[in-house]
């Protein structure tokens, strides 16, 4: 039987062991990763929004400018044909150039309002699409809202039971030897957080490794206050 000292690390051990696991959790919390799908998401759709904002705005320039010249149009034929029928221009030359005139406005109205439509008909996808990403992102921004709370929750709830671990740890190390304590530090920050382990019988719950016959003989008969170590791995076995 090994001395109260090494039983006592093998209590510190196990308090390391469960405050490693709640590290790693707090870096790897299923919450956190949800978090980073949604905000990815976001951006995603942010970013196609712009774009189809952008395309609607080249489409509605185009469209404004028909509108425009449309309207100027249509103010310049309504003004000549209301020349023409108001007496005030009598020579029939001058009269028939005024009436070619409405007539190649009529035919450039005709063409611009087939214009117009047209940029009507390439904006109406483009305003819906740009309305259902508007709709997408107030969805994300809840989703994303809620799911900071979840991490935010989870999180807490891991530090208060690390604290009361981490506490609790710092009371189990408080009598053991410090050559002891130094050399259990040493080992786990080199073998991967753990320094001490039981001895089972001929196997070491470090590595898992059956100790030679000799060395269990040898472990099993020392005194309890020997600081025996595993042949196999280096770490303190506690017996």
């Amino acid at each position: 039987m090994a001395a109260p000292d090494q039983e006592q690390l093998l209590v510190v051990q196990a308090h390391d062991t469960t405050t490693d696991q709640m590290r790693h959790r707090l870096g790897h919390l299923p919450e956190r990763t949800a978090l980073e799908e949604a905000v990815r998401a976001r951006a995603v759709a942010h970013g196609r929004r712009s774009q189809v904002v952008a395309d609607r705005d080249v489409v509605a320039t185009r469209q404004t400018r028909l509108e425009q010249e449309l309207s100027a149009t249509e103010a310049r034929t309504r003004d000549v044909d209301r020349r023409m029928t108001s007496g005030a221009v009598s020579a029939p030359r001058d009269l028939q150039k005024m009436a070619e005139e409405v007539e190649h406005l009529r035919k450039r109205g005709s063409s611009l309002e087939d214009d117009v439509l047209e940029a009507m008909g390439e904006r109406e996808p483009l305003d819906a699409e740009v309305a259902a990403l508007d709709d997408e992102l107030t969805r994300l921004d809840e989703l994303i809202a809620e799911r900071r709370e979840q991490l935010a929750a989870e999180e807490a709830a891991i530090t208060v039971q690390l604290a009361a671990e981490v506490a609790a740890r710092a009371g189990a190390v408080a009598g053991l030897p410090g050559p002891l304590l130094a050399e259990y530090e040493r080992l786990r920050a080199r073998l991967g957080g753990i320094g001490a382990a039981r001895l089972v019988g001929n196997q070491c719950t470090g590595c898992h490794l059956t100790l030679p016959a000799v060395e269990a003989d040898t472990a099993r008969h020392a005194p309890p206050d020997a600081v025996l170590t595993c042949e196999q791995c280096g770490r303190i076995l506690v017996r």
